[in-house]
């Protein structure tokens, strides 16, 4: 296979994180020693997202004790330790921002008896009593498939459930850490959808890491079997020289190609291109939309019964 050059094509370039917002944000963050993924991940829209207030807060701390060859979030063992005053720091982030739409998301913390499901459920709990209005969308580990675990995320009544399927089959021994697969992680949003059947699930998967168009086409299928209602595909990008290499990347006209094929096999909503992220602002704005109109339908039920 040829060689892929380093240097980003294009579409792929865009202006440095800054600005007043950029700076603001960075500085309430690291005051309540609070982490985001789009520092950690190294996104590419780290400089848009947080010039318009939008973050993806990252909680459980920032070590993974997982080693998936596609992140830079640092991998080791926490040790069991926790903070305690996490999910009242996030509350009082999400107020101060005045979001609508909160996206929290978390490392893997194999080191914890559930996984840190329990310390997520208090998160979104302190969310919801700071701002009762805000839409939370959390993107979480595979809890190693425990069914108890993922329920105790589910009862604290997440707006939408998100875990990254990240690549196809064939890759993903070679992607992501051994604790990690494909499997299971169809599993997890599987058990989701049987909990809350009503409720909206969402997963992402990295292209240019040398799968086909019919394995991608074959991980839609998969998704969609286990009632996944929202997809994102994305180009990865290599966040440093050891990690995995990009094999290609691909144009716009092919994430166009590969979302149309996505909408015709049922998704409630696709966001595919080289800069589309699993927390995605174009996504948010459709979701947000989408659940302040089953909220008020809610709210009008109940007020006819």
């Amino acid at each position: 296979m040829p060689k892929v050059s380093r240097r980003k094509p294009p579409w792929l370039q865009v202006p440095l994180a800054g600005g007043d917002k950029h700076h603001h944000l960075k500085r309430d963050l690291r005051e309540r020693k609070l982490y985001t993924v789009c520092e950690e991940a190294k996104c590419p829209n780290l400089g848009e997202c947080w010039s318009s207030g939008t973050a993806t807060l990252m909680i459980l701390g920032e070590v993974c004790t997982r080693g998936c060859r596609f992140c830079s979030v640092a991998s080791g063992n926490p040790k069991g330790v926790v903070d305690a005053d996490e999910p009242s720091k996030c509350a009082e982030i999400v107020s101060r921002m005045n979001l609508n739409y909160a996206v929290i998301t978390c490392v893997d913390r194999d080191d914890l008896p559930d996984g840190g499901a329990g310390h997520f459920a208090a998160v979104i709990d302190a969310i919801r009593a700071a701002k009762p209005d805000c839409f939370i969308e959390v993107l979480t580990s595979d809890y190693q498939g425990e069914r108890a675990s993922i329920e105790k995320v589910l009862n604290a009544k997440p707006d939408v459930f998100a875990h990254n399927l990240e690549t196809v089959a064939s890759l993903t021994p070679t992607v992501r850490d051994p604790r990690a697969t494909y499997a299971q992680s169809l599993a997890v949003l599987q058990m989701v959808k049987e909990m809350e059947p009503r409720g909206i699930t969402k997963s992402s998967l990295m292209l240019g890491l040398g799968e086909t168009h019919d394995e991608v086409r074959q991980s839609m299928i998969d998704l969609r079997e286990v009632g996944v209602d929202v997809l994102t595909l994305g180009q990865y990008l290599q966040p440093t020289r050891k990690h995995l290499s990009v094999q290609r990347f691909l144009p716009p006209d092919e994430f166009d190609l590969l979302a149309d094929q996505a909408r015709r096999l049922g998704f409630l909503y696709v966001a595919a291109g080289p800069l589309v992220r699993s927390s995605y602002k174009a996504g948010e704005f459709f979701l947000a939309n989408l659940l302040a109109k089953q909220r008020a339908l809610s709210v009008r039920g109940a007020m006819e019964v």
